[in-house]
Formats: structure tokens, sequence, C-alpha cells
């Protein structure tokens, strides 16, 4: 992946307005060249993936998507996730962003529960935004990671599933947790039809609830 697409790459998942994407597209050129602000972040080492006693349980206009957690390496990512999906927070809300090229779907923002496509992406929760909790844990398909702003300590509700390799995330975002089941109907979402030169679905993809269940 060329420098150019890694940049566009980071973009899709940025928590910020159409037309702030294609600023930061330009702004961003180095993000993977280990000279961006993500390098000099903490990052743990050598951790091995402990499961939460829960799974999240997403159920959507596609089908189920069930997610295993790992509080050993994102505890303030798992626990704000758990907070939310408790309080009901993310019913109604929609994955916003769909690329089959790039692999990944993104959701869990509060305003695309309005018919205003434009401010998808730009929403967050009425809690604080969340410090950088890297790992080395590689983004494999099926990797669940948090969505963030260029601030890396700017995590806070969304989040995005990983539909093939992306090394270019590694070490860049907060990884929180794993597709268990139903990572099949992620694939679907992401092929679903899309306005015209954009990644928002023609039609919203809902996410009917996120519920938390024991093993």
């Amino acid at each position: 992946m060329n420098l150019r697409r890694a940049a566009a790459t980071l973009c899709c998942l940025l928590l910020v307005s159409a037309a702030a994407c294609n600023q930061d597209a330009a702004q961003k050129t180095t993000d993977f060249d280990g000279n961006d602000e993500a390098a000099g972040a903490n990052v743990k080492k050598n951790l091995k993936p402990e499961p939460d006693a829960q799974v999240a349980v997403i159920e959507t206009d596609y089908g189920r998507i069930v997610i295993e957690l790992y509080p050993n390496l994102a505890p303030q990512m798992v626990a704000r996730f758990k907070q939310l999906a408790g309080e009901g927070f993310y019913n109604g809300t929609t994955f916003h962003r769909i690329d089959p090229d790039l692999g990944i779907i993104q959701g869990g923002d509060p305003l695309s529960k309005d018919d205003n496509p434009a401010n998808d992406g730009t929403g967050s929760s009425p809690y604080p935004n969340l410090p950088a909790e890297f790992s080395d844990l590689p983004y494999e398909r099926g990797t669940v990671g948090a969505a963030r702003a260029q601030d890396i300590n700017s995590a806070n509700c969304q989040f995005f599933i990983t539909l093939r390799r992306q090394p270019q995330f590694d070490e860049h975002y907060t990884i929180f947790g794993r597709v268990v089941e139903g990572l099949n109907n992620a694939d679907i979402i992401s092929h679903a039809p899309v306005r015209e030169g954009t990644d928002r679905p023609d039609d919203k993809i809902t996410i009917k609830s996120i519920t938390l269940q024991n093993k």
C-alpha cells in the first residue's frame, strides 16, 4: 500500500466530517512511515488477549455479529463500550461507513440516527474521550478497533471491524476485541450499495441493539 492509499485508509477511520477528511488525507501522508504522532505512544508488548467474561452481541439488518472483548489490552475502551451498550446508547445507530475494497465497516455514531448523512462520523458519547491503549496485537481479519480523530487520545464510542489484514493500523489504533461469530455478516454489510462517490450506504444499515451476554 503506498502512502497516498495509506493516508486515505486512515482518513476513513477518523471521526471527522467529509470535508475535514479530504483535508486530513493531504496532511497525513506520513502516517505509516513511523514519524506520526502515534509512533510516540506507549504500546503494550507481547500480551496475549484475555477475553472478557461477556461478549457483545450486535444485532443488525444483516444478522448477528458477536464480539469477544479484551480488557487486558484496552481496559478503558472495553469499559466504555460495555457501559454504552448497557445504556442502550448504540441501539438505532448505524454502520455509516463501509468499504469492501479497503476492508472495513465503521459504526457507533449517535448522529447516524438522524436523517443527515453529512454529520455521520462526527458524533461522540456524553463521556470524555479516552487515551490511546495501543498494543502490538496485529490488525487481522475480524479485529475490532476504536475509531479516533487525529489526536491519538480521542477514542470515544465509535468502532470499526477490519475484514482483512491491515498492517498500517498496527500500533496506531486501540484494539479492544475480535469478531468470533457473524464475520460473514460483516462481509455482507461491507458490500451493501453506497451513495455514488462515497463510502456511505444507500440505505441505513441499522444496529438494532448491542447487548452483553455471558459466555
